[in-house]
C-alpha cells in the first residue's frame, strides 16, 4: 500500500437499506433525539427499537410519526442486543457505552458511540439530500462542524431542480442500447457535458 492511500480519511461510506435491518438506539434524550433525527430523516422506515429508562417529551412526540419504531421504556439489558444489526448508544452515561460496546463487539454487531469516536465502528455523517441525490460528509470524527457548514454549502450550491435531471438520465439510461461499457461510455460524455455546461 502506498504512503498516499494510508493518509487522511481512510473510512470507507455506504448507504444501508434500515428498513431491512434491526437497529437499537440506546436513550432517548436530547441526544437519543438528536441521533432518532439523523437516522429517520434520512430512512423514514427504518426498523428502529428505542430502549431508554426516561424519554423525553419531545422524542415521544417526535417519535409519534414514526409507527414502525417501537419504544420500551426500561433500563438497557444485554438481551437487548439479541439479532440486532447496529446500535447506537446515546446517553449520558459512559460506563454503560462502554459495557454496550463491549458486548456488541463480542456479537459482531456494528456500534455507534455518541461523542466517543473511539468506541464507534461507524459514524453518523453530515447528510445533504434533495430528492434522489444523497451526499455523506465525513471529517472522519473531527470536526462535526465543518461538516456541517459543507452540507449548508452543498444545499445552497445544488440546484432546486436536480430531481428532474436525475429522472431525465434515468429514462435516458433505460432507452440506451448497447452493451454496459457502452452505456457507460455514453453517459460518461453526457454528464461531462452537463458539468462543463454548469461551469460557464
Amino acid at each position: 500500500m502506498s504512503a498516499d492511500n494510508q493518509q487522511g480519511n481512510t473510512l470507507f461510506p455506504i448507504f444501508v437499506k434500515l428498513h431491512q435491518l434491526d437497529v437499537l438506539v440506546v436513550g432517548a434524550g436530547n441526544v437519543g433525539l438528536e441521533k432518532l433525527s439523523a437516522l429517520l430523516k434520512n430512512s423514514p422506515e427504518a426498523n428502529i427499537t428505542v430502549v431508554a429508562d426516561w424519554v423525553m417529551p419531545e422524542t415521544r412526540d417526535y417519535l409519534q410519526d414514526f409507527p414502525q419504531v417501537t419504544l420500551i421504556e426500561r433500563k438497557y439489558e444485554p438481551t437487548d442486543l439479541h439479532n440486532r444489526d447496529l446500535v447506537v448508544c446515546a446517553t449520558d452515561n459512559q460506563g454503560l457505552h462502554r459495557e454496550i460496546q463491549e458486548q456488541a463487539r463480542a456479537q459482531k454487531i456494528l456500534i455507534n458511540v455518541a461523542d466517543t469516536p473511539d468506541l464507534c465502528d461507524f459514524y453518523l455523517g453530515s447528510i445533504v439530500r434533495k430528492g434522489d441525490l444523497k451526499i455523506a460528509i465525513s471529517t472522519n470524527g473531527k470536526s462535526p462542524t465543518l461538516a456541517k457548514r459543507m452540507r449548508q454549502y452543498f444545499e445552497a450550491e445544488i440546484p432546486k431542480d436536480i430531481q428532474g435531471l436525475l429522472n431525465n438520465l434515468h429514462e435516458f439510461r433505460n432507452q440506451l442500447r448497447g452493451d454496459f461499457q457502452h452505456k457507460l461510455e455514453t453517459l460518461n460524455a453526457l454528464t461531462e457535458q452537463m458539468v462543463q455546461r454548469g461551469k460557464k
